[in-house]
């Protein structure tokens, strides 16, 4: 107890942005105990009604009730978004350490289908595959994960370069070591700081992206609740019900804003190289 309340004085900043991310995961997590109405079912004599003490937040065109439809929402989105990421980081984290260690011809392979991959617009792509595939969820993690891949490999192999050269992995190597266990023990745990504050800084943006897939018509298809989804079902109501693109926005924006702000926080605690010094500490020194 005495060391987490050490870490907590520490970073506080971390420790405010993880209780509000267990707080969006926690919505996802319960939200049948959460809601007020079943979010599925339509009632149309309650169709387009404003925000008031029946419906919290309003409700859409079927007359579902929207606060709950928001609620449900954050399980899809959300768990689609913690999904691709994972598929991408560990996808790309596993070429890039393959690509950095054993270099040669797989380096090249696997780095000029990276730089093809670049070449096109990410999202533009993305909708190409999704359409190929064919309009679901499942498709739009799939299609978005085929695009974003490189930017975990591109890391990852930088990584590597700079750390198999180091005494320690020429020392494993002098003393026998199989590849597979210096892969293991000694590369993956320097590279995987860096690539998990990247991912939890992904969050947001690929929850963005699924959003924006699910608005065009590419992602989740009715009547499930998704936010990205739901802002296109609300947009021919913009004027006359403002509340239906308002609140799952609203929804939207917190969640990036959250996890956003939480990778930057897990940079501060997982980043060897930070430092605490006092103020003028450093330049006293240089002097």
């Amino acid at each position: 107890m005495e060391k987490l309340k050490r870490f907590v004085r520490k970073n506080p900043a971390f420790t405010v942005f993880f209780l509000l991310a267990l707080c969006v995961i926690g919505a996802a997590v319960f939200a049948p105990a959460l809601v007020t109405h079943d979010p599925y079912e339509a009632v149309l004599a309650d169709a387009v009604q404003p925000p008031g003490p029946e419906h919290w937040f309003g409700t859409d065109r079927m007359g579902r009730d929207l606060f709950s439809r928001v609620i449900y929402g954050a399980r899809t989105s959300l768990s689609a978004s913690l999904a691709l990421v994972c598929i991408i980081m560990t996808a790309g984290t596993i070429l890039g350490i393959l690509a950095g260690w054993f270099g040669g011809i797989l380096d090249a392979v696997i780095m000029r289908i990276s730089d093809m991959m670049i070449s096109f617009p990410g999202m533009v792509l993305a909708l190409a595959v999704a359409g190929i595939l064919g309009a679901s969820m499942k498709n739009a993690v799939l299609a978005i994960a085929v695009v974003s891949w490189t930017k975990y490999a591109r890391l990852a192999r930088s990584l590597v370069l700079k750390i198999r050269e180091r005494d320690y992995i020429a020392a494993a190597r002098v003393t026998g070591s199989r590849t597979s266990h210096i892969l293991w023990s000694y590369l993956l745990p320097n590279v995987l700081p860096t690539i998990l504050i990247t991912g939890a800084t992904d969050i947001g943006s690929m929850m963005m992206e699924i959003a924006a897939l699910s608005f065009l018509g590419f992602g989740a298809q009715a009547p499930t609740a998704e936010w990205g989804l739901m802002l296109n079902e609300g947009r021919a109501y913009m004027t006359a019900a403002p509340w239906l693109m308002v609140f799952p926005g609203l929804a939207i924006f917190i969640t990036v804003v959250v996890f956003n702000l939480l990778g930057d926080s897990l940079r501060d605690v997982l980043d060897p190289r930070e430092e605490r010094q006092e103020p003028g500490l450093g330049r006293k020194e240089n002097e």
